[in-house]
């Protein structure tokens, strides 16, 4: 009789496998040679789950000694050979769509509709195991009505930069114009946006703080898309819904949520996402700042500075990608009032330097613009821009950006990349020095001054920054 092991830290999920495997090649006429069989899921440190491996463990048994390097496989077996989706093919299809385009893969015939939209691909849908293996012995007869996926099929608006297409929307559910006023609070969003710059705002309640951090979603740059994939991805991983969308992701996570919901948890084969994970390449808003607990805020310092987030699990680290803009407000005191005009403070002393206290200088640090806000006292007040006056703007800095060759945003430049794109005069010099002396900043926040600067400047359309870009880089600086 043949037997077959299966190692390489393979979940139970995996090893039921062997029989399934063992009885779909049975009944359908395939027959082992009586010897050892060892399946090896490589690489052996990386704990593996999921009935998805049962078709790819049987055409590897089936087709011994041929390469199949150049195809992909996923499906879970029934006993009589029939293909089954699984929903975590998903998520591994995203990643090979990006890591291997033009990858050709079998999947199961009944989740074409779903599987058909993820592009870069060329499937190969099967409903049986008998037909997966004569897919393997003549795939040409099949391409016709398999056509690979490409960019335009999701039909969204789209420009061609430097050689990448990246795609946008312009209808807008939240716009602008509905802010009143806040014209100082709408120009430190829109540099926000523009270089994706981690972003707080300070004001009474109902002064407008909310309205802008959630019209935000609707004037970030364009999406490429990898970054569309990635968040499709994310998607799937939590268990939600897909769509593929230009839209940017925008979390908002109450102020009671637990550690574990905000940084994510991973067990030896299940893997949670987070909210700073779902926000990658999006916006993660936290309204009520001062009311999340102290452990969590103080959690968020490594994102914000390394763009990555790493989970210890049994056997292995994990490690998310957490490219996010980072978008908080706050009251300035418990009661709110503090800056009121109208309504008087009801708090102490110490209860606003307890209340204020809960954002220690680490995390504060890692905050390119800040803007107090005031209450809007004349609702007439003009609107000012729109959002797609904004969104222009945006895409215009953006595309100065790329055209730089930069690969990440100004807010995400790392040392090499700010010495190298954010080049200051001699008057600018002058003026950080002054600026950097008189208020102590620390290096970190000279670096942030010069990138913000570095997206006035891109705003501007100017290719060099000049005093005055530093002057208004400056002004929203926390002192």
């Amino acid at each position: 009789m043949p037997h077959f092991s299966i190692t390489g830290l393979a979940h139970s999920s995996i090893q039921e496998s062997k029989q399934r495997v063992q009885s779909a090649l049975a009944n359908n006429g395939i027959t082992l040679p009586p010897l050892k069989i060892n399946i090896n899921l490589s690489p052996s440190d990386l704990p593996k789950s999921g009935g998805h491996f049962d078709l790819p463990i049987a055409l590897a048994l089936q087709k011994q000694g041929e390469n199949l390097e150049q195809w992909f496989a996923f499906g879970e077996l029934g006993l009589d050979g029939s293909i089954k989706y699984l929903d975590s093919i998903y998520p591994l299809l995203l990643d090979i769509s990006l890591l291997h385009p033009h990858a050709k893969v079998i999947v199961p015939l009944c989740a074409k509709e779903l599987l058909s939209l993820i592009p870069n691909l060329t499937f190969y849908f099967a409903s049986h195991l008998q037909e997966a293996i004569e897919l393997l012995n003549n795939p040409q007869l099949h391409t016709t009505s398999q056509p690979q996926m490409t960019h335009n099929t999701l039909g969204f608006k789209h420009f061609e930069l430097e050689g990448k297409t990246y795609f946008y929307q312009d209808e807008f559910a939240s716009d602008f114009k509905q802010v009143c006023g806040q014209d100082i609070a709408k120009r430190a969003a829109l540099i926000a946006a523009a270089g994706f710059h981690n972003f707080i705002m300070e004001g009474s309640p109902g002064c407008g703080k909310s309205m802008i951090a959630k019209r935000l979603l609707y004037i970030l740059p364009p999406s490429s898309m990898q970054e569309m994939i990635e968040n499709v991805k994310s998607q799937a991983l939590n268990k939600q819904s897909t769509h593929y969308t230009p839209l940017r992701p925008f979390r908002n996570p109450h102020q009671s949520a637990s550690k574990s919901s905000i940084l994510g948890s991973a067990t030896q084969f299940e893997v949670k996402p987070g909210e700073v994970a779902l926000a990658h390449n999006g916006i993660l808003f936290f309204d009520e700042l001062p009311h999340f607990k102290k452990d969590i805020l103080e959690s968020l310092r490594e994102p914000l500075e390394n763009n990555k987030l790493a989970i210890s699990r049994v056997h292995s680290k994990l490690e998310y990608d957490t490219n996010f803009m980072f978008v908080g407000a706050l009251n300035p005191c418990p009661c709110g009032n503090l800056l009121s005009k109208n309504k008087q403070c009801r708090c102490q002393e110490r209860e606003i330097n307890l209340y204020r206290s809960k954002l220690s200088e680490p995390f504060l640090d890692r905050i390119d613009l800040f803007v107090q806000m005031s209450e809007q006292e004349d609702r007439q007040t003009q609107a000012g821009l729109d959002s797609l006056s904004m969104q222009k703007m945006v895409f215009d800095a953006f595309k100065m950006q790329k055209k730089r060759k930069q690969e990440v945003f100004n807010g995400k430049l790392d040392e090499a990349e700010i010495e190298q794109f954010c080049i200051l005069d001699i008057d600018s010099k002058n003026l950080l020095d002054q600026a950097s002396e008189r208020f102590s900043l620390s290096y970190r926040a000279q670096n942030k001054l010069k990138k913000v600067a570095r997206t006035i400047a891109d705003l501007a359309k100017e290719e060099h920054i000049t005093k005055a870009h530093l002057l208004e880089a400056l002004s929203y600086r926390r002192i």
